[in-house]
């Protein structure tokens, strides 16, 4: 078997700091790389699995049936890849599901037109199909609730437009540029990634939040108020425009949450024709409809994983872990949310089955469940599996993980690696992404990046790491919306990440070492 090895001295056209103490160099297989580029490049399963997870599984709601279809589908087909002890693991208990099984709103006076709008997650049914006066309330503050006293009985009431759209002269989809990548290639340990997301940093997090959270609760206020009144329904508007409505829960989904009334997101355009209809005096009349139904027999949270058994004696007790999470949200199909990432990663483990690949340690994907209520599924796993942060009582396989690996940020390519602060990782994520620069993979950056699953690894001191993407369109159209579909997705760019993903597997797998892990972090009672 050919073996390429790669120092950090072949690595200095990546732009790479020099170090202290120079490393021992990586060993890679140019044999086993060539394999994995071969079967995922000129074999591609990818677009086959998102295609299920989308198109067939569709929506796949934290709790709902579509994930249940989906966490079956993929241990089903990841049995069929090859691997062993495929399970659908509960984590523990998160609450109700939720599904949708009719949704229609349109506009029946003073013409007929039919509306865009999403029932929110955890919204009951309508008492059948609704057509309704609809009544214009603008709350700033509680003192204004009296002036809608006694005026909202059966009423269809549509919520103001907080930020109307605007023409918007900058392209939706982006990849990063040369620039971008060496701002993150220069970026000292810690901090957001702004760039990698596409969107700037916030200048007081800390006063957004604040406002944020009194117009949470002025919100729930008139919610109370518009149920005693006796309103039918409620129109809010949804972020987003051009039809773009990114949808969110109007309930809680624990199993004891209170009543709400029926709710649907609404496109800001739509919301705002009836807006200044009714603020002319023009009566507006609205027909809807939504049927929805609760699954509150198994209040049950599942994770699906699979392995591949390592092979060397002294190693096959380590675990490389690799994963994303298989959730998503309701207004369409959650194909960059995050079916591509799910997609990546079973293809990854494909790939190195069909290219008859015997790794060290054993490699175990996993696929998370409710993600998009808090990384429920991964903080649970890790809680179950390795440490609880809130103690840090290391248990047993704390110290048999070798990495895990994550994908979670759209549908775009992978262009490099968060290092997550860890100094150490950064010359050997250097040295494996260099057989991939001519595909466009090559930055490391020690910045941190958040908000997906690897953070309940790097949580409890674990090497947890999210790769670095091309934004594409993922926070301006699609990211939890009802764009969120299979004709999002680019085979390319999954292709490419798929043979990244299986590389950086294979590697951490192959290693006399593990990874190198940052210092045990204190712990850190929940909030």
């Amino acid at each position: 078997m050919q073996t390429l090895f790669l120092t950090l001295a072949a690595a200095s056209l990546l732009a790479v700091p020099a170090v202290a103490q120079t490393p021992a160099p990586e060993k890679l297989d140019a044999a086993a790389l060539a394999k994995i580029k071969d079967e995922g490049l000129n074999r591609s399963k990818v677009m086959e699995t998102a295609f299920y997870l989308t198109d067939v599984c569709g929506p796949r709601l934290a709790g709902s049936e579509g994930l249940a279809r989906a966490n079956a589908w993929t241990k089903k087909r990841l049995t069929d890849y090859g691997l062993a002890n495929a399970n659908v693991e509960a984590w523990g208990d998160f609450g109700r599901g939720w599904d949708i099984d009719k949704s229609y709103v349109a506009m029946t006076a003073p013409y007929y037109h039919a509306l865009i709008g999403v029932p929110k997650a955890w919204t009951p049914s309508t008492a059948g199909s609704l057509r309704r006066q609809v009544a214009y309330v603008n709350v700033k503050e509680e003192a204004d609730f009296a002036k809608y006293k006694g005026q909202l009985r059966d009423k269809i009431v549509v919520l103001p437009v907080a930020t109307p759209p605007q023409p918007n002269f900058e392209p939706d989809a982006k990849r990063l540029t040369a620039d971008d990548l060496q701002k993150l290639t220069e970026a000292p340990a810690g901090g957001g990634a702004p760039t990698a997301a596409n969107r700037p940093a916030e200048a007081n997090p800390e006063a957004r939040r604040a406002a944020m959270l009194a117009a949470r609760e002025l919100r729930q206020k008139l919610g109370d108020m518009l149920m005693a009144e006796g309103t039918a329904a409620i129109l809010s508007p949804g972020r987003g425009s051009d039809g773009t409505v990114f949808t969110t829960n109007g309930a809680p989904y624990a199993a004891d949450a209170k009543p709400v009334l029926p709710e649907l997101e609404m496109s800001s355009e739509d919301q705002l024709r009836l807006i200044r209809l009714v603020e002319a005096g023009i009566p507006v009349e609205v027909e809807l409809e939504t049927k929805t139904h609760f699954q509150a027999q198994d209040l049950k949270g599942y994770n699906v994983v699979a392995e591949i058994p390592g092979t060397d004696k002294k190693l096959k007790g380590e675990v490389v872990m690799l994963g994303g999470h298989l959730d998503s949200w309701h207004a369409a199909t959650g194909a960059t949310d995050n079916a591509a990432g799910v997609a990546v990663m079973m293809e990854a483990v494909r790939i190195l089955k069909a290219s008859g690949l015997k790794p060290r340690r054993t490699i175990r994907i996993a696929l998370w469940g409710e993600e998009e209520e808090g990384l429920h599924g991964s903080r649970n796993y890790v809680k179950n599996h390795f440490a609880d942060p809130a103690t840090m009582m290391l248990k047993p396989d704390h110290e048999k993980l070798a990495a895990y690996f994550n994908l979670d940020n759209g549908a775009g390519k992978i262009r490099g690696i968060y290092a997550q602060g860890n100094e150490a990782v950064k010359p050997i994520f250097t040295a494996w992404l260099a057989p991939f620069a001519d595909m466009g993979a090559s930055t490391v950056t020690l910045r941190n990046t958040g908000s997906t699953d690897h953070i309940a690894f790097d949580a409890v001191g674990l090497p947890g790491f999210q790769f670095i993407q091309d934004g594409l369109d993922y926070f301006a159209r699609t990211h939890h919306s009802n764009q969120d579909t299979y004709d999002r997705l680019v085979a390319d760019d999954l292709k490419q990440a798929s043979v990244v993903v299986a590389s950086f597997a294979y590697n951490a797998a192959m290693r006399d070492q593990k990874l190198p892990r940052k210092p045990l972090p204190a712990a850190v009672k929940p909030q």
